[in-house]
């Protein structure tokens, strides 16, 4: 973990997506946070040692889903699944509810998690990441939290490195190369890549942009209110009210259903290696999505802080 130290700082952002309006004025308490997202590695420690099961090792509950016929409720997650050409991108037929799918299979029942000790966990729903938290004595940041370390003590900054994508032509974060969501121009599959692969912010953290969207704890609103309680605000919505692009985590595509879901919807933050320049340039510290917290993915994983 670094330290994050206390400060004022502007959260939010008045020049990009609605959802991250107003951008206003925050003083945080200084917390300590993990250097990188949760890996691999970390997660099964955690495993070993509880016995924990996650959400997309189970079958969804029945009373959880009472319009999904019960031939469909499958253990499994949602995984991204590249097309071979270009695609209607107002439908998102790229995303996939694998059964079989979840941490240790990342890509499909057949993967595995042989030589990806290092790379950040993914297909982990909030009571996933929370029961990591509470195991570890940490928790899970919140909004303000995650982007006031996102920002690495640049306030107001596009980019956790600056105002400038690629400053002297240097990528530096883990996001789309090429036309989403068909064609990949890097030199690896589009996937998740290891700490340290891109570099740090102003505070040390890696890869708080890019790479795989985070959960925080908060609640999601429409609009960035920084006087609204995070647990209960009227201002909560369901995610299928807000604003959506479908590079993003899909809205609750676990299990497949034509019902709003009825799980909390929190805050996720930092975008993945799914955002496009084009289409999704969610990965931003004032960026923010929503995500129902029973709903996992193949691009979804999560980071601890520790508030003193």
């Amino acid at each position: 973990m670094v330290w994050i130290p206390p400060g004022k700082t502007r959260l939010g952002s008045d020049r990009h997506y609605p959802e991250e309006r107003p951008a206003h004025e925050a003083e945080l308490e200084g917390f300590w946070m993990d250097v990188h997202p949760v890996t691999n590695a970390q997660f099964a420690q955690f495993i070993a040692e509880t016995g924990y099961v996650t959400g997309a090792e189970k079958p969804p509950a029945t009373q959880d889903y009472p319009e999904v016929p019960k031939e469909n409720l499958v253990a499994g997650s949602a995984v991204f699944v590249q097309p071979p050409n270009p695609v209607d991108l107002s439908q998102p037929a790229w995303w996939q509810y694998m059964p079989g799918a979840n941490w240790r299979h990342p890509i499909g029942p057949q993967s595995s998690l042989a030589e990806l000790d290092s790379l950040p966990v993914v297909h982990i729903d909030y009571q996933d990441a929370l029961a990591y938290a509470n195991w570890s004595g940490r928790q899970l940041p919140t909004e303000a939290q995650w982007e006031y370390a996102a920002r690495g003590g640049l306030d107001g900054a596009a980019y956790a490195w600056g105002d400038e994508l690629t400053p002297d032509g240097r990528r530096m974060a883990n996001y789309w190369a090429g036309d989403f969501p068909w064609r990949n121009t890097k030199p690896h599959a589009p996937a998740p890549t290891p700490p340290g692969t891109y570099p740090p912010n102003g505070y040390g953290l890696f890869d708080m942009c890019g790479s795989v969207w985070e959960w925080t704890s908060d609640i999601y609103q429409p609009f960035r209110n920084p006087e609204a309680s995070r647990e209960g605000s009227t201002a909560a919505v369901s995610s299928s009210q807000a604003e959506q692009s479908p590079c993003c985590p899909p809205e609750n595509i676990a299990p497949p259903s034509q019902q709003p879901t009825q799980f909390a919807v929190r805050v996720i933050k930092g975008g993945s290696f799914l955002c496009s320049q084009d289409y999704c340039s969610r990965y931003r510290p004032a960026a923010r999505f929503p995500q129902s917290q029973d709903t996992s993915t193949s691009h979804l994983g999560f980071r601890c802080v520790l508030a003193l």
